[in-house]
């Protein structure tokens, strides 16, 4: 049944940061779904957010699962006929694993491929909407300016993260390139060092700071950009 409501999908989002986003975004009266591997955790997540007046509903997606993907595009033709946001949130970190490429295999697997291959089943959804939003969750260590001019970022060797989000930042450039001529949006952001389960205890950032990037490009007016990296509303280096 399709719906007037815009209609966001967020994958990770059964906690820390996807699912703040999911919470802001349903703040604004955006129906949400939120994805995770577990249908159980995501079921849980959304019923956190119901009980908070947000509609919001449970997905299980793993999205290196094409089973997954393919069952989500149904649900979404079948139950709203469109989608309005896609939020890329998942994401791994795999340095500390195994050799050196399999670290780098793992990585590329979930925060590339997968993002990529979700994408690339939703766009009909997405085209269908008048203002599609694709927001990819992208890491400073991803910027290879970043890295080789700030100590802060570069002091330390995480080879399949950063090449891992260089390769997402580079695909977001291209995505919105093969999408100039519609009314997609494209863009890639830095979330900030945040109280995660990935960011430890010692981050400056809190949950619900670390998810306004996203939300702030999941909802762009039609003059918004595209084919950027962005903190905060600020334009960061490739």
């Amino acid at each position: 049944m399709a719906t007037t409501k815009q209609v966001a999908l967020i994958t990770g989002a059964y906690k820390g940061i996807g699912l703040e986003i999911g919470r802001q975004l349903g703040q604004l009266g955006i129906i949400v779904l939120l994805g995770a591997r577990s249908l159980s955790k995501a079921e849980a997540a959304a019923t956190l957010l119901r009980e908070e007046q947000i509609e919001a509903h449970g997905i299980e997606l793993d999205i290196t699962n094409p089973d997954h993907i393919q069952a989500a595009v149904r649900r979404l033709e079948t139950e709203f006929g469109k989608l309005d946001i896609l939020i890329n949130n998942a994401g791994v970190y795999t340095d500390h694993l195994g050799t050196p490429v399999e670290a780098v295999r793992a990585s590329f697997e979930v925060n590339l491929f997968g993002p990529l291959a979700l994408t690339d089943a939703l766009l009909p959804l997405l085209k269908a909407s008048p203002a599609g939003r694709i927001v990819n969750q992208s890491s400073i260590l991803g910027s290879l300016g970043t890295l080789l001019t700030n100590p802060m970022y570069g002091v330390r060797s995480v080879p399949a993260y950063t090449s891992s989000k260089a390769a997402l930042n580079a695909w977001t450039v291209q995505l919105s390139i093969a999408l100039r001529d519609t009314t997609i949006k494209v863009n890639a952001c830095h979330p900030g060092w945040v109280k995660t389960d990935m960011g430890g205890a010692d981050a400056p950032m809190e949950i619900h700071e670390g998810a306004e990037s996203a939300v702030w490009l999941a909802t762009l007016p039609q003059d918004g950009p595209t084919g950027g990296f962005f903190h905060k509303r600020e334009l960061l280096p490739w």
